[in-house]
């Protein structure tokens, strides 16, 4: 799920985690920019939908195959 959730956030690395401890004045903090970052939620919030669905049609099928091979 985390494509989906994280695209605005930069992932810091190890050392710039262990300056943060330090940084009182909160000006390491550094985000990704986007042009229309509602959109872009949107986008990602649907695709997880359409994720979801797909998964849940293939476990219905799978399992009413299951069932007629019985």
């Amino acid at each position: 799920m985390g494509s989906y959730t994280d695209f605005l956030y930069a992932r810091p690395s190890f050392a710039e985690g262990m300056a943060r401890i330090m940084d009182f004045g909160n000006t390491l903090s550094e985000y990704n920019r986007s042009p229309d970052p509602d959109a872009i939620a949107l986008i990602a919030d649907w695709n997880a939908v359409a994720e979801d669905l797909y998964k849940a049609v293939e476990q219905v099928t799978s399992e009413r195959e299951f069932a007629k091979a019985r």
